[in-house]
């Protein structure tokens, strides 16, 4: 029985899980369900290195251009939507087929979900409006301070995180860390759970560079310029924070040199695969397959029919 399947695949960015996923799905009764908390948005395709329309129409993917990149989307929104998506997709006699980086909808997916408040764009606002005056060190400190359960589990570099733990604090009076225990209940199906993590790390990091130099071939700029000047978006939102899209907004800005952005923002996209693979590598109940192998592609494969049938 296929009923009750779903299939996972967890890689870091650039590291061929499109390409894999893509080839999977000619094969199998297979629908795509997007991993990817920058793809959720509308108009934020290239540097999201999201698929062309054309590659959609043949390979369709769930969960992608969901909302507006004006809008705030959280994992407790992807762990209600992938939920319908999933069902929809059995009821047609399909395989879920999940396929990202954001490791943190896949730990909801998987753990379960705290029961916390919304997000509320006004006291975001304000907490953005407390870093650029005063610094996310700043911020971390009075994490520190009123919730040091959650301050020692957060990097002082992670604007995210601590923007989400102070703005939970602040609408609910209790530190972040005491929803964690409030969980709603992980996905119940039987799970394929493949890992993409590659031998170099040498030869991801060159790929990394090497496709956000294509991005800005393809456009880049001029995207994040259109996507600024409609919609009342700016540098602000949590889609122009993104890894990518915060660089080239500091250069359309005037705060650095298209140069120093591509620097930047290659620097960026490595310390997120290096937090990628540390999780990979904390998740035990992952097969893991070398993509750098010239036999992984065959190793998926064997993998995934060994578990359909």
């Amino acid at each position: 029985m296929m009923e009750n399947k779903i299939i996972l695949l967890k890689g870091p960015t650039a590291c061929g899980k499109t390409d894999h996923a893509s080839k999977l799905v000619k094969n199998h009764p297979l629908e795509i369900i997007s991993v990817d908390s920058v793809m959720v948005y509308k108009g934020l395709d290239i540097g999201s290195a999201k698929p062309t329309s054309e590659e959609l129409k043949l390979c369709p993917h769930h969960l992608i251009d969901v909302c507006e990149p004006t809008e705030n989307y959280s994992a407790g929104e992807f762990y209600q939507d992938v939920q319908r998506v999933m069902q929809s997709i059995i009821r047609k006699g399909k395989i879920p087929f999940l396929v990202g980086g954001t490791m943190m909808y896949f730990r909801v997916l998987e753990q379960g979900i705290s029961q916390l408040p919304s997000a509320n764009p006004t006291v975001r606002n304000q907490i953005d409006s407390e870093a650029a005056a005063n610094g996310w060190a700043k911020l971390h400190q009075e994490l520190q301070r009123i919730d040091p359960t959650a301050a020692k589990k957060i990097d002082p570099s992670d604007k995210q995180r601590i923007q989400r733990a102070l703005e939970v604090h602040r609408i609910t009076g209790k530190p972040i860390s005491s929803f964690h225990g409030e969980r709603k209940q992980p996905i119940d199906y039987q799970r394929l759970n493949l890992s993409l993590v590659p031998s170099k790390r040498d030869i991801l990091y060159k790929r990394i560079e090497n496709r956000f130099d294509s991005m800005l071939d393809q456009g880049l700029v001029s995207e994040v310029e259109h996507l600024l000047s409609k919609n009342s978006l700016t540098s602000f939102h949590n889609s122009m924070k993104s890894v990518g899209y915060k660089q080239i907004c500091d250069f359309i800005e005037n705060k650095c040199s298209l140069d120093e952005a591509r620097a930047k923002a290659v620097v960026a996209t490595r310390r997120l695969a290096k937090r990628q693979l540390t999780w990979l590598r904390s998740d035990t109940d992952s097969l893991v397959v070398d993509p750098l192998h010239r036999k992984s592609e065959v190793d998926i494969e064997g993998r995934v029919s060994q578990f359909l049938n």
